[in-house]
Parts: structure tokens; sequence; C-alpha cells
């Protein structure tokens, strides 16, 4: 087997990791304060349910942020990014949650079958 550099076998995951690092190291916000303002960004670009995810798993890693949270987060944005953006956050938000209790679902099986 050869010994490939982490770095070499993703790229794109890296270059993602390095940005959000900087970012958050940069930024003058608390880590519930930042991840309230992520959740605003997410809606205002349209963003798939995967960027949900990646986020809400570090917000529930790192923030003591609820889904009524995430939800206030939308209204407050609703006037800005438009009604059609918040609405369509609101259920890309459920299906990252729908998948993320999928694959632990998934996970848990497995784990029950091993």
């Amino acid at each position: 087997m050869t010994d490939v550099n982490i770095t070499e076998e993703r790229p794109l995951l890296d270059a993602i990791l390095d940005m959000t690092t900087a970012s958050v190291t940069r930024a003058d916000l608390d880590a519930r304060e930042l991840m309230m303002v992520r959740f605003a960004a997410l809606a205002a670009v349209g963003a798939p349910p995967s960027s949900y995810l990646l986020n809400l798993a570090a917000a529930a890693d790192n923030t003591d942020l609820t889904l009524e949270d995430a939800r206030s987060v939308l209204i407050a944005v609703a006037p800005i990014v438009g009604t059609p953006k918040v609405v369509a956050a609101a259920a890309t938000i459920a299906e990252a949650l729908g998948i993320a209790l999928a694959l632990e679902d998934a996970l848990a099986e497995d784990n029950l079958t091993t």
C-alpha cells in the first residue's frame, strides 16, 4: 500500500476546511453567534442539504443552538432574502435532518449486525 498524503487524496475538502478555519479564527464572534450567522448565510445562498448537515453537526458539537434558534434566524432574514428562500431553507434543513437520522439509523443497524 502506498503512503499517500491526505491532502493529495482530498484537495477540495482540505481547501474548504482551510477556508472555514480561517473564517472562524478571524471572526470576532462566539461559537453560537457564528453558527447563527452561518445559518443565515446558508439560507441566503440557497445552500444544499449537505451544507446544512455539516453546519448543524458543528452547531450541535460546539454550541447550545436549538432548532428554535435556527427557525428564529430564518424569521429574521426573511424580509431580506425573501420568502421563497426561507421556505426552501426550512425544507432543506428538514431534509438534512432526515439524512442525519437515516445515517444514524444505518450506523446503529450496522453496529447491531457486527
